[in-house]
């Protein structure tokens, strides 16, 4: 047997090997050691035969390694750790890992299943918890034989990770491959997105908060404001992503490094490095961490200031600038308080995979960690390369559906056929229709819409089916006039009056912007269409389905998380992360965390300010509502957040809000407007805080770097953003009208209008009662789906239970009212080729080259984007030819109704009898 190779060489020394892998220093290395010299197979792992290393390797998805003599830190890692472990430990782990994991939609079945097998194999004495013993099943490998071991750092015998024939999961050494299985739990990661895009280390003495990573985060930031800020309310919008942002951030970092002086400074007892080396992977998410929480998002009170601003809606000529402060400071901040309170149900439960994150990780991955030669089913490429080549010609596409050919993008081939065809246009039309076509797009800002590459398969589905059965939901409505739906455009956000013209709640306002009756009386109540009825009907079940349905299944999680908050309150000293043992956590248990007081200060601030706000400006908002966003939150954020961080899917408690607001504040507009941007945006600012600590998790960003930053960056966010929206609806000709030449047609702002009319100014009551009287029962449908969908859940087919998601599905109906299905179609192809197949059978290649790819998509589209709009948009130098007109020629760019209301209503107009309405 060879002596421990580990303790002769000086970079394998740093991998530490502690007494538990429950240890924090069991997951710590020192890179600049490690990365100082070439270790080889034969170095590492000495109790292992060369067969038994190249099968972790391919377990470990680094079968494309061409040079075994130069292993990555990640493979070196890993090898020496599972090494280290025995048997009873390895048991343990994945005992824990089947409990925890139960139904678990992102564990690959496959996993999850061999695990199964080696605890039902393991023997009896391992099973009851005995020590470590030798191995009980002969080895395929036969470990012990000393002729096998590596004589020298070369590989020297025949063997090759590819002449390795047995299957990951077939089971033929039960001793090395229950360490093997634990050893990835326990070290890195049980899911194969989130090894694919972390690290199973961390080196803390890699610097962070550096004034370079600072000053590049908020130079960023402010760039990604005034970007994302701008294309807002455009269809489809344009989104400078964290991923995008981080291909500048990049030689931003690298630049600094360069040119500044090797200076340093002490204040108070912290001493400050100006520039403390190389530019490094912490440094580049930490300012891409500042540019996510601000720059990377819009504030939801956009569309507040939008709609009370501009003529075309309210026309409130008292929103000033002192009162557009108050109320995006207040409504940006709120969410942060939640945040911090509900990490132990978001961030450390490892279930919380938080899909949307991985792209960014990916890009940071690829643009940072140093890379060894691999050839992966032919792909030699490297992460870097394929990043920028593929955001190099996603950047040249993306000028043919944009500009040159641009019915590409919104492909309503179908309505080519017969133009003047209303049927044709309404059922398969992109522009105005609901969007049934099977080759819907060649825009990737279309197909990407739902986030193809990033959502889990499962999720993408479930979705999917759902906004297939809104689809006939849709149809049936609209076909058969249900609540006059046929007089109205089919798939439109807008509010109609009884005649099918757009609804001017001007018409109905008084002086003190509240609904004047006898105005009211004159011009008649608002309509829904087919879609945005079905739409709403979804929504309103989906708020009772969801809370009841997550706590039910998620009763254990949550009681744990529930139990740790209490303790923490109780004793302030007590860690958040104890209680969780995953290997991510342990390694962050290494840095301060957050107090909880930090969090609720903010929240406190937060609501002052609101307070201020509505005191100081006529409002018509009682103190009350404010309490009462924070209340509805606190109930449901937590399982709205849960449902986000494990499928990729969110939706906010905007309607709820506007339904309660309105029984409690009738006629009240602007009081619904002001607390649903409360409402929803504590819950939206949470989740996108959430999701950055979640970032930061994961890469081993110290908590309170993060939270110091992302304060002052939201601060400093704030002010660019307001100066954006005040430039765009005073200097874009036509804003927010809809046949807008730019696109800038107001989605957002339009449905936020509309719903502050037909819930705030006409208000439930008269809706439920004179209008749509079913949608009140779609709360109670909600709820009662909970009871089959839990038992189909527990009883039911043990696969299909596994991936249905009722939620998900519930979920998919809210994509209409403007978004139809063509925004889905596109990339439903794109999730079964990437996120099922490509994943299940081609996983080495998906993990190294799919979210990079995603980054490298979305960079190239945002670049080409932007620079399309100021070069040939902006100052109007459009192309007229048929491809670029062909898409609006016909019925489904004029987005006309089936019936005409003056001319087939009785009396001229549809709806309740006006006089009715009176009495």
């Amino acid at each position: 047997m060879l002596p421990e190779k580990s303790l002769q060489t000086p970079g394998l020394s740093t991998v530490r090997s502690a007494s538990s892998h429950l240890s924090v220093d069991d997951h710590e290395v020192d890179l600049e050691a490690i990365q100082s010299q070439a270790i080889s197979i034969g170095e590492v792992a000495g109790e292992f035969t060369s067969e038994q290393k190249y099968f972790i390797l391919r377990r470990l998805n680094y079968e494309g390694l061409v040079n075994l003599n130069e292993l990555p830190v990640g493979a070196t890692f890993m090898l020496e750790k599972i090494s280290a472990l025995n048997e009873a430990e390895a048991v343990e782990i994945l005992k824990e890992y089947i409990e925890a994991h139960y139904e678990d939609v992102n564990i690959p079945d496959a996993d999850y299943q061999f695990a199964q097998k080696l605890i039902d194999e393991a023997p009896n004495n391992l099973n009851s918890g005995a020590g470590d013993i030798k191995t009980h099943l002969k080895s395929h490998f036969d470990a012990g034989s000393d002729e096998k071991q590596l004589s020298d750092t070369n590989v020297a015998d025949s063997t090759s990770i590819e002449s390795i024939t047995h299957s990951p999961f077939e089971l033929f050494d039960w001793s090395f491959q229950v360490r093997v299985e634990a050893g990835l739990i326990a070290y890195h990661s049980p899911y194969p997105e989130i090894r694919a895009v972390t690290e199973p280390y961390d080196d803390p003495s890699v610097p962070c908060e550096t004034p370079r990573a600072i000053i590049v985060g908020i130079i960023w930031l402010a760039i990604g404001v005034v970007i994302n800020q701008f294309f807002y309310d455009r269809q489809p919008n344009i989104t400078f992503t964290s991923a995008v942002a981080q291909l500048f951030i990049y030689p931003s970092g690298k630049l600094l490094a360069l040119i500044l002086p090797k200076w340093s400074f002490t204040i108070w007892k912290h001493t400050i490095d100006l520039n403390p080396g190389p530019w490094n992977e912490k440094e580049q998410m930490l300012a891409t961490l500042i540019f996510s929480i601000a720059g990377g998002t819009t504030s939801y009170v956009t569309s507040n200031i939008t709609v009370q601003k501009m003529a075309r809606f309210y026309d409130n000529k008292w929103v000033d600038f002192g009162y557009q402060v108050l109320l995006i400071l207040s409504t940006n901040f709120m969410g942060f308080g939640f945040a911090g309170l509900i990490r132990k149900f978001v961030i450390y439960p490892t279930r919380s995979i938080w899909p949307s994150i991985l792209p960014t990780l990916a890009v940071n991955k690829a643009l940072m960690k140093p890379e060894k030669h691999e050839n992966i089913n032919g792909w030699t490429i490297s992460r870097y390369t394929w990043f920028f080549s593929i955001t190099l010609a996603s950047f040249l596409y993306y000028w043919i559906p944009d500009y040159l050919f641009q019915a590409l993008s919104s492909f309503n081939w179908m309505t080519w056929i017969k133009p003047d065809n209303f049927n044709l246009a309404s059922i398969t039309g992109s522009e105005s229709g609901l969007g049934f076509n099977p080759i819907p797009s060649f825009d990737w800002n279309v197909i990407n819409y739902n986030a193809c590459l990033t959502v889990p398969f499962f999720s993408y589905v479930n979705q999917y089916i759902g906004s297939i059965i809104a689809f006939f939901a849709i149809v049936g409505v609209y076909w058969s006039n249900y609540y006059w739906a046929s007089y109205l455009p089919i798939n439109s956000n807008s509010i109609f009056t009884n005649t099918g013209e757009y609804y001017a709640v001007t018409e109905v306002l008084n002086s003190n912007n509240l609904l004047d009756k006898q105005k009211y009386d004159k011009v008649g109540p608002p309509f829904y269409s087919a879609a945005n009825l079905v739409l709403y009907g979804a929504f309103f079940a989906i708020y009772p389905f969801a809370f009841f349905y997550e706590v039910i299944m998620n009763y254990k999680a949550y009681k744990k998380a529930f139990i740790g908050i209490y303790k923490t309150i109780r004793n302030f000293k007590t860690s958040t992360y104890e209680g969780f043992n995953d290997p991510h956590s342990r390694m962050m248990a290494r840095y301060k965390e957050v107090p909880e007081w930090c969090f609720l200060c903010v929240l406190v601030i937060s609501i002052v300010l609101a307070i201020l706000c509505v005191e100081l400006y006529p409002t018509e908002t009682p103190v009350w509502g404010i309490f009462f966003a924070v209340g509805i939150n606190f109930v449901f954020l937590i399982p709205i957040t849960t449902i986000y961080s494990v499928t990729g899917f969110l939706f906010g408690l905007n309607v709820l809000v506007e339904l309660i607001v309105g029984y409690a504040l009738p006629g009240n507009g602007l009081a619904l407007m002001f607390i649903k941007a409360l409402g929803y945006n504590i819950d939206g600012q949470a989740d996108n805080f959430i999701s950055n600590q979640k970032m930061g998790h994961y890469a081993k960003v110290p908590p309170r770097a993060m939270f110091r930053w992302q304060i002052v960056g939201t601060f400093i966010a704030s002010f660019i953003g307001l100066g954006i929206i005040n430039f765009t609806i005073d200097d874009i000709k036509d804003y927010c009208e809809p046949g807008n030449k730019l696109k800038f047609t107001c989605p957002q702002s339009t449905i936020f209008y509309s719903s502050s009319i037909l819930w705030g100014v006409i208000g439930p009551k008269r809706v439920f009662n004179q209008l749509y009287p079913i949608l009140r029962w779609c709360f109670l449908i909600g709820f009662l789906l909970v009871f089959p969908c839990v038992a189909f859940k527990k009883y039911g087919p043990k696969k299909a239970a596994k991936y249905f998601q009722p939620t998900l599905i519930i979920g998919g109906f809210l994509i209409y009212a403007p978004y139809n299905l063509s925004y889905y179609t596109g990339g439903l192809y794109m999730s079964i080729a990437f996120m099922w197949y490509l994943r299940s059978r081609y996983t080495t290649w998906w993990e190294k080259y799919n979210y990079v790819l995603s980054g490298g998509l979305d960079a190239g589209v945002a670049f080409s984007a932007i620079i399309i709009f100021f070069a040939v948009q902006y100052h109007d130098k459009s192309i007229t030819w048929w491809g670029n007109t062909v898409s609006t020629a016909g019925l489904d760019g004029a987005g006309l109704s089936l019936k005409n209301a003056t001319l087939s209503a009785p009396d001229g107009y549809f709806g309740p009898r006006m006089s009715k309405l009176a009495e």
